[in-house]
């Protein structure tokens, strides 16, 4: 995701640090830089030249921090705007004491729009909270029978219509069906078009006006670029947006539009949606983003997958094997299992403060990788995975063969899980190990 902008400012910063002393030709120069660098992701031209004459007066306006290097105080400065530019604070789902609460999802056809309706609703399952899908797409062939089968998939109720061509009124029934029914949100699906014409529009508007939905939020496609940003102000100026999810972020994106819409619209970004499968939707963190973009990581959103993912108890006997040093190969297995779910490893170092996406780059982690090490330890016999110290050469041998690997990667694994036990007996004697757990 944000390929294009993910680390490049803080290439372009990296020659300032260091330097005890900054001239106002130097910080220019890195503004300049920065402005093509943002030029090059897609972002809006206009966007792009007022946030970087707001950088100029800010880095020049600010008096050196104490702690802080001059290079360092001008990738704060960066940091801090592109904080703002991006709306300062994640926007959540509206809540009212209303129910239910209607959420209209809107968009041109090919945005993903009805697959984003069903990971909404996974996401308000997960916070049990009951939603109900309304399917009021009345042109596009299919589109009710793909909501019917994604709501079937996630065990939510689908009002749908099929035949119906009002999409106003099947969209004001489902609204009574889902009272009836105690839902706590209705989320409604709409007709798209290729693009934007003014009978999709009235359409629209009349599902509006027939549900008064709390929250109206436009589903736009990432790789559309500047496309994107014309596309939210129409739908902002005709419907009144209360947020955005940007999908289809998880490949080539170059994530101007991002930047763009909430700098031309004003309306928050939701969500991002990293994938097809219904779990790829991730919560848009402007913090988070921000450090992504400058290559500092994102924790919150690495914390946000875990949160998903990770089994309390099962983290709870593994920090109890590490305080009595009792980490084992069959303890490794079971955690590695555990990260995979939480997507690509790729991704997940991309998420790490430290690394971000250029060092992530350089590090060979691939899930193919990660499968030969799962290969290698599920040949072992349990009494080689509670005690890896008697995996003689003959072992090894056999263990590749097993495994469909070469005994060096066998000789690997097994260096490197010595290397981790050594790590975790350091961590244990200077009682750092409740650091790693600290949810606990």
């Amino acid at each position: 995701m944000f390929e294009a902008l993910a680390g490049r400012p803080d290439q372009v910063f990296s020659r300032l640090r260091g330097r005890g002393k900054l001239s106002a030709e130097d910080v220019r120069k890195g503004l300049r830089d920065m402005r093509r660098v943002l030029l090059a992701a897609d972002v809006n031209y206009r966007v792009a030249r007022g946030f970087v004459r707001q950088l100029d007066e800010r880095a020049l306006g600010q008096e050196s921090l104490k702690s802080l290097t001059p290079g360092e105080q001008l990738v704060k400065v960066v940091y801090d705007s592109l904080v703002e530019l991006l709306g300062g604070q994640a926007a959540q789902l509206v809540a009212a004491e209303e129910v239910p609460m209607r959420i209209l999802f809107v968009g041109l056809q090919g945005s993903g729009k009805t697959t984003c309706v069903a990971k909404v609703a996974r996401r308000l399952r997960k916070q049990k909270r009951v939603p109900m899908l309304g399917a009021c797409d009345v042109h596009r062939p299919a589109a009710v029978d793909q909501l019917v089968k994604l709501g079937g998939e996630l065990g939510v109720r689908v009002f749908a219509e099929p035949g119906e061509s009002d999409a106003a009124a099947i969209a004001e029934r489902g609204w009574r069906a889902a009272q009836e029914a105690g839902a706590d949100y209705y989320l409604i699906d709409t007709a798209g078009r290729l693009q934007i014409d003014e009978e999709m529009m009235q359409e629209v508007e009349r599902v509006r006006d027939a549900t008064e939905p709390h929250q109206v939020l436009l589903v736009v496609d990432g790789l559309t670029g500047q496309e994107a940003v014309s596309v939210s102000e129409t739908f902002h100026q005709r419907l009144g947006l209360g947020g955005v999810i940007l999908t289809k972020m998880e490949g080539d994106a170059r994530g101007g539009a991002a930047l763009s819409i909430r700098a031309v619209t004003g309306v928050p970004i939701l969500f991002v949606g990293t994938g097809e499968r219904l779990d790829a939707l991730e919560t848009f963190h402007p913090t988070g983003m921000a450090s992504r973009i400058l290559g500092m990581g994102d924790v919150l959103s690495l914390v946000e997958k875990a949160q998903e993912t990770v089994d309390l108890e099962e983290a709870e006997k593994l920090r109890e094997s590490l305080e009595k040093n009792q980490f084992t190969l069959e303890h490794f297995l079971r955690q590695m299992r555990q990260m995979r779910k939480m997507g690509p490893i790729q991704d997940l170092v991309k998420l790490m403060p430290g690394l971000g996406a250029r060092v992530a780059g350089q590090i060979d982690v691939d899930d193919k990788g990660v499968s030969r090490i799962e290969a290698i330890v599920l040949s072992m016999t349990p009494e080689e995975r509670r005690r890896p110290g008697i995996i003689n050469g003959s072992r090894r041998r056999r263990l590749a063969r097993g495994s469909g690997t070469s005994v060096q990667e066998v000789n690997r694994l097994l260096k490197d899980f010595q290397q981790m036990q050594r790590l975790f007996g350091r961590l244990r004697k200077g009682r750092k190990l409740a650091g790693l757990f600290p949810q606990m």
